[in-house]
């Protein structure tokens, strides 16, 4: 904070360079010291302000090179969104986490921070045919609790139920209404967002979660991709869409009424998925790659001016 050398820092201390250094490095990876590094490019700041005005969120946009791959993009913006998560969480709070393959890429970038009474909920089971998910649901809530010394709370149940009806019925036993009880109080809620056709495949979409009959019903529906396997067009509706009825994902207007909801999107193969759900109003704030943040505003029309304040106010529908 004083931009002294290392070596005035030893001087003062009575130790040495090396002991300085190493203590520096563990203030880095405990959290105590963070460092934020902001681009000299002008674009990224009016690009930033610009996508903020328009839909009514606070964004964070994420320079990539242009020749980057796609693996590469999703890495460097789980980077960056894994750096910030600390601003949206404290102590005391509840957080809930969707599973999926971008998030996965958040959890392995987290710095961990000593605080108390966290507790992590899983929003949407991840079982299917082939597997429970549990495994592979575990391992993310498990990174993200001992990044913020937090409970977790897993959902043991599958991402899609075959009937609603059987849904309705697993609805109603204690161990499941207590996971439901914890969605309903979540203070944050971290997700990205699935695509049918992004370049780096969403996990709902390649792992067995979706048949043949469920992909032509999307299309019939004109799906443009989920939250927490919960499907949504680009115009934002999502009601009357059939396969929602057997998800296991937290209603829309549920999702609408926790007071802040972080998306992390990277790619421009999940640019309609993103306005559908800027349109839906399931975003208050935005990481995403420069580029995809370009096409947002230059490809896509922007949403109703209703929409825009009642984002911009928290109101729901």
């Amino acid at each position: 904070m004083q931009d002294l050398t290392m070596e005035a820092i030893a001087d003062e201390m009575h130790t040495s360079r090396s002991s300085v250094s190493r203590l520096l490095s563990f203030a880095r990876q405990s959290g105590l010291v963070t460092i934020t590094i902001r681009s000299p490019d002008e674009a990224a700041p009016s690009l930033q302000n610009e996508i903020n005005e328009r839909f009514g969120i606070a964004s964070q946009i994420v320079p990539v090179p242009g020749n980057a791959s796609e693996i590469d993009r999703l890495e460097r913006v789980a980077l960056v969104a894994a750096r910030t998560l600390d601003r949206f969480i404290d102590s005391s709070m509840t957080v809930g986490i969707a599973w999926g393959t971008t998030m996965s890429a958040v959890s392995r970038h987290l710095i961990p921070r000593k605080l108390h009474s966290v507790e992590i909920v899983q929003l949407n089971g991840a079982g299917n045919q082939y597997t429970t998910g549990v495994v592979y649901a575990s391992e993310l809530l498990r990174r993200f609790g001992e990044a913020f010394s937090a409970v977790t709370h897993e959902f043991p149940v599958p991402a899609l139920f075959d009937e609603p009806h059987t849904r309705e019925l697993m609805w109603r036993e204690r161990s499941t209404k207590h996971i439901l009880e914890l969605q309903r109080h979540v203070d944050v809620a971290i997700f990205g967002l699935g695509a049918p056709f992004a370049d780096v495949p969403s996990h709902v979409y390649s792992g067995g979660y979706l048949s043949a009959a469920d992909y032509a019903a999307m299309d019939s529906e004109n799906v443009v991709g989920d939250v927490a396997t919960v499907f949504f067009r680009e115009d934002g509706t999502w009601r009357d869409i059939p396969l929602n009825k057997r998800s296991s994902g937290p209603d829309v207007n549920l999702i609408k009424r926790i007071p802040r909801r972080v998306c992390i999107v990277a790619g421009r193969s999940k640019l309609h998925s993103l306005n559908g759900a800027l349109n839906a109003r399931l975003i208050t704030d935005l990481v995403v790659d420069e580029a995809t943040a370009f096409a947002l505003l230059n490809e896509v029309a922007p949403p109703p001016r209703s929409t825009r304040r009642a984002a911009r106010s928290g109101v729901t529908a």
